[in-house]
């Protein structure tokens, strides 16, 4: 049984928590968070312990720290469970510098633990099913991919000013994507942004709508877009064109009832947010890393893979700014 310290008590943590309990294999030991309320509030609906984070971090007792704390805070958690010999899985991003990030890929290199960064949506039965169709050769040769990310609403600008921005903390997802699906980060990326939705995002210093076009070594593309308002749900889809096929992963549905009559045809939403689109994907994501802590084999989404991310958000900030195409050997 995996004993497991959980950092962070907030809606992420949640369903983290949730994972953890459910797995036949792992057990949530102990939370912490800098608001001691809220660690004793999860501690009492999951039946564990509230101690604090250097606590956990020392328990012999603990063999894995899940780290779901404010961004600028990642990287110093990874070093200080990696040198306590804790296996880590991390939410993303890895840092919001990625200098940091860096830095903390070299720090713990040597310890040879596993780390595993949050990239759940690799997990997701549907896109899942589209990486093993195109591995399968399915539709041949991938040639270009399309990835749509939109959220039904944009966050409170207060945690814009925290997260990053844009690329770092929503899109973030959708580079970790296109490099699953198309099996290496691309050369040069080339990203266009807009504060369409809301003046004060803009005026926080980040964007709201952006599109991001990824040139791969051998010619392929991948096209992103990103937008924080889709007043219709939260719209997930991916659409990869083969050389012998087309692939789709469409979007969850509230339910799907298709209702046609002589006024036309109308069907559901999509569910409105991640939680309600996203959580078979967590549960699997947890199972994947207990999986691989059980086998003693390499963890799925590595520090390396989380890193390669953050540059690719840094390149596309920076492709922003210069209004030019940036090559990630570059950044």
């Amino acid at each position: 049984m995996i004993k497991v310290g959980l950092l962070g008590a907030g809606r992420i943590a949640g369903v983290h928590a949730t994972a953890i309990t459910r797995h036949p294999d792992s057990t949530l030991v102990a939370v912490s968070d800098f608001i001691p309320q809220n660690a004793e509030k999860l501690s009492i609906d999951y039946g564990c312990a509230a101690l604090s984070t250097e606590a956990i971090i020392a328990d012999p007792n603990i063999d894995v720290v899940l780290i779901a704390t404010p961004t600028d805070t990642h990287s110093d958690l990874i070093e200080q469970s990696v040198a306590a010999g804790k296996a880590v899985f991390c939410e993303k991003p890895v840092d919001l510098s990625l200098e940091r990030a860096r830095l903390c890929q070299s720090n713990t290199a040597a310890a040879g633990l596993p780390i595993m960064i949050g990239f759940n949506r690799r997990f997701d039965p549907n896109f899942k099913a589209l990486k093993a169709s195109l591995a399968g050769g399915e539709i041949g040769k991938a040639e270009l991919l399309s990835i749509i990310s939109f959220d039904p609403a944009p966050p409170p600008v207060a945690y814009i000013k925290t997260s990053g921005g844009l690329f770092r903390d929503m899109m973030i997802h959708d580079f970790d994507m296109a490099n699953f699906i198309m099996g290496e980060a691309p050369v040069t990326i080339s990203a266009h942004g807009s504060c369409i939705v809301d003046d004060n995002i803009g005026a926080a210093g980040d964007v709201d709508t952006a599109v991001v076009t990824l040139t791969y070594a051998d010619g392929r593309l991948a096209v992103i877009k990103n937008s924080r308002r889709a007043v219709y749900g939260y719209d997930q889809r991916v659409e990869l064109l083969g050389s012998e096929g087309l692939l789709q992963a469409q979007n969850m549905l509230e339910n799907t009832v298709v209702k046609s009559t002589a006024s036309g045809v109308t069907g559901a939403k999509p569910t409105y947010f991640f939680l309600e689109r996203y959580m078979p994907a967590y549960a699997a994501e947890w199972d994947a890393f207990v999986t691989a802590l059980n086998e003693g084999k390499n963890v799925p989404v590595s520090l390396a893979d989380g890193v390669t991310a953050l540059a690719m958000a840094e390149a596309a900030t920076q492709s922003v700014q210069s209004k030019s195409p940036v090559a990630l050997k570059d950044v």
